[in-house]
């Protein structure tokens, strides 16, 4: 009969070595070992505290799962791939220094409840060190919000110019994509932020536990409701994978951005050298691969969500080794995440603002057509009208060469198109005037960017 494992009493044969190695998870989930200890200190308390083993014993079994954390935190623990996991790596640890005392820490529950209690405590931790990571970056982008509500820039659809805009209101649309990844990463702290101990294999126990003294210890703020759904929930790690993703998505997408802005052809920004890099044959080169990465990385996250949908889409209640896997994948995921923010935050922190260059790409293109359209609308023509008139402005512009914009047309040529234009046309489609009169809530105009940046400080306590 096998002696090598803890669960290893009904087996007549050791695990074949080929399936032990494929069978075992301490490669990767030994990075829970501070939060299985501490999940077992709660629990063997509660154990002595309820009386279903004895306070000595109870006492023992603390101290020594202690000394077990102060020596893994010192390099003095090697992991054993024979003991699987890192649950059975402690408790086998745990029994060879204080013999069977240790015996009794399993008492009252299960691996499965127990590796779920372990990743909801270590991704609680995580959840709150990305959004931490999330706020400093939101700072940084109200900051450059305050430093450009000033400066004017051409915005986009379809990747053509559109309209003018000012730098802040750009820059205030990221914070607000980076505000509703926080307000995920709450939300998901919130549905983590249950406890599970209790729940057993998958039906609770016979042994007078209380849940609720373990809650309250590990600093849980409920409890779970059904021991069946407890062992095999993973939507928490889902959630957590999903919002991951969609921070991914906005830092790719802004990183595209950047990369575009640095070329050669837009000029509106330069990347700190800091941030850059160079090119192994063309002197000349200097390579935004810092964005570039973020948005290759952001493929990777994806990946990591992708595969824990497809482990978890055919699994029947309620525990299955199949839910080892999701290890892995949210670790990835996370570290991903937490190597991605601070770079690019600092990134954008450094990175050099051509207003100039911003200024006169804003005024070309025409982006202040729809600024004539209104003007010929508040002089009473109906707007679709008004929308064919500047069309055809428009068409005239292109067809005479006149690429600097439709304000270069001479009253002559203005009148020619609508005898309601007079000469206050030129200060109602300038650059300053197109973007100051959006004054709507939400607008780009600067006094309403300002009561965004005011607002968004308070957001994030700044």
């Amino acid at each position: 009969m096998s002696d090598k494992k803890l669960w290893g009493g009904r087996f007549t044969k050791d695990t074949d070595k080929q399936v032990n190695d494929f069978n075992s998870s301490i490669a990767f989930d030994a990075r829970l070992y501070k939060q299985d200890i501490e999940g077992s200190i709660a629990h063997a308390t509660m154990l002595g505290e309820t009386k279903i083993i004895s306070k000595t014993a109870s006492d023992k079994i603390v101290s020594a799962l202690k000394g077990i954390l102060r020596d893994i935190e010192a390099y003095k623990v090697v992991f054993d791939i024979d003991a699987e996991d890192i649950h059975m790596n402690v408790e086998k640890i745990l029994i060879e220094r204080i013999g069977e005392a240790g015996k009794m820490l399993h008492t009252g529950r299960s691996r499965n409840d127990q590796v779920a209690l372990d990743i909801r405590m270590y991704l609680k931790e995580e959840l709150a060190t990305v959004e931490n990571m999330l706020n400093s970056l939101k700072f940084t982008l109200v900051s450059l919000a305050e430093e450009n509500v000033d400066t004017i820039m051409p915005g986009y659809t379809h990747l053509q110019k559109a309209q003018p805009i000012n730098l802040a209101h750009y820059f205030m649309a990221y914070y607000e994509m980076f505000s509703r990844d926080t307000e995920r990463i709450k939300e998901c702290y919130a549905r983590t932020n249950t406890m599970p101990l209790g729940s057993g294999a998958l039906a609770g126990t016979t042994f007078p536990i209380d849940r609720k003294f373990v809650k309250e210890q590990l600093g849980f703020a409920k409890l779970t409701k059904n021991s069946l759904d407890a062992v095999s929930d993973r939507d928490f790690v889902l959630e957590f994978a999903f919002c991951n993703s969609l921070i991914m998505m906005h830092l790719s997408r802004f990183a595209e951005e950047l990369i575009l802005w640095s070329t050669n052809e837009f000029g509106t920004i330069t990347i700190d050298d800091a941030y850059s890099t160079g090119s192994s044959i063309m002197p000349q080169k200097k390579n935004p691969d810092v964005a570039e990465l973020v948005r290759g990385k952001t493929g990777r996250v994806y990946g990591d969500l992708m595969g824990l949908l497809t482990i978890m889409k055919g699994l029947p209640l309620a525990y299955n080794k199949d839910m080892q896997e999701d290890k892995e994948a949210i670790f990835d995921s996370i570290d991903t995440v937490k190597l991605c923010l601070p770079v690019f935050t600092d990134m954008i922190k450094t990175m050099k603002i051509n207003k100039e260059k911003m200024f006169v790409s804003a005024s070309g293109g025409f982006t202040n057509a729809t600024d004539v359209a209104d003007y010929l609308v508040k002089k009473g023509i109906p707007f679709r009208t008004a929308h064919g008139i500047v069309g055809n402005m428009v068409l005239y512009c292109e067809q005479a060469e006149i690429v600097e914009g439709i304000e270069n047309l001479s009253m002559k040529e203005f009148k020619s198109f609508s005898k309601l234009i007079d000469d206050d046309i030129y200060d109602c489609i300038s650059m300053e005037s197109c973007v100051s009169k959006r004054n709507v809530f939400g607008g780009p105009a600067k006094k309403e960017v300002l009561k965004q940046i005011v607002s968004a400080k308070k957001r994030i306590g700044g």
